[in-house]
């Protein structure tokens, strides 16, 4: 038997009646053949490792804009942080973890620069609108590897899709993910805005804390372990108390800090530098890169701008802007 089909078989004994199997995959948007090591999810995980647009990641914001400071989360973090408490949810349920991680680390390819301040900017810029989650299955089908794409299988691009908002992913491995995405960004967010003085601690009501704790250690592992002890079939889930002061912990971070004006004082610039980026493109389409000229081509120019300007980091998109719009010394 080859190594990868030793592994298929391994996951038909151990894994749970629930879980998404490497072998039963739907395969990949053009057929390939089977790597002689690798499941398939494994290999839709390397794929996304090895990616410019994952690599990106590292400069794009998550809730702060570019923060000066070596310890806040980027939208990489986030990444990392969703992969560890979706993998440890997956392993205790027997789901399938490669998967798991695959959707996992994907979820945010397509998110814009300055976290979702560029988001709403270029939805307001959009014809049909503009969704990161959508723009991530774009990432992977269209725009990685110079246009080619990473023809990943259908069980990772639908988790990837799915991830947020509306219909929930096909595989119990993508609602995991879902899952996993509002328990990290939640807590670590809390971590965030107290180092940066949005918030302290002791600010969190004492009706929360009393049952997810008062670290950011004990609010995870009382989410995790709920969700993990909860479950039932395929049916994911927290016990009612600790689902209930989740929901309160999340309107208390909106309050707080998503919505704080010291916190994102700076995110009213946003709009207007990537206005001004989409309309400079859209008339000068010759300096996009090369594969996005097929795409203007065949999709037209909003759409191609959309996809160079979302792909962009928070530096990136900076320094652009200055060198379209400032003036600079004249050197003699």
């Amino acid at each position: 038997m080859l190594i990868r089909e030793q592994l298929e078989a391994i996951e038909q004994q151990i894994l749970s009646p629930y879980a998404c199997l490497s072998k039963a995959s739907k395969g990949r948007l053009r057929p390939e053949e089977a790597c002689p090591i690798r499941t398939d999810f494994q290999r839709d995980r390397d794929r996304i490792i090895h990616c410019k647009a994952f690599r990106r990641l590292k400069h794009k914001t998550q809730v702060f804009l570019s923060p000066e400071g070596d310890h806040y989360r980027t939208r990489l973090t986030h990444t990392l942080e969703v992969a560890q408490i979706a993998r440890t949810i997956a392993r205790a349920l027997r789901l399938n973890e490669d998967l798991t991680e695959a959707i996992s680390l994907a979820h945010d390819l397509g998110h814009t620069p300055f976290g979702h301040a560029g988001e709403r900017a270029l939805n307001e810029l959009m014809p049909n609108g503009f969704h990161h989650y959508e723009q991530s299955l774009r990432v992977v089908d269209i725009l990685a590897k110079d246009g080619k794409g990473l023809n990943l299988t259908h069980e990772t691009r639908n988790g990837i899709l799915c991830h947020t908002t509306g219909r929930e992913a096909d595989t119990m491995e993508g609602r995991i993910v879902r899952m996993a995405d509002r328990i990290a960004y939640m807590n670590h967010d809390i971590d965030d805005a107290i180092r940066a003085n949005v918030m302290a601690a002791e600010d969190i009501p004492q009706e929360i804390t009393a049952v997810l704790g008062t670290t950011t250690t004990s609010r995870i592992n009382t989410m995790v372990t709920s969700v993990i002890t909860n479950t039932t079939g395929n049916t994911l889930k927290m016990s009612p108390a600790v689902q209930s002061v989740y929901e309160q912990l999340h309107r208390f971070m909106y309050e707080s800090v998503y919505c704080n004006a010291y916190a994102k004082s700076e995110e009213k610039k946003v709009p207007d530098l990537i206005y001004l980026l989409f309309t400079y493109f859209i008339k000068h389409l010759e300096l996009l890169p090369p594969e996005l000229h097929t795409i203007a081509h065949q999709e037209g120019a909003e759409r191609a701008v959309c996809d160079y300007i979302s792909g962009m980091t928070d530096h990136y998109a900076t320094e652009k802007f200055k060198e379209l719009f400032i003036p600079v010394s004249w050197k003699l």
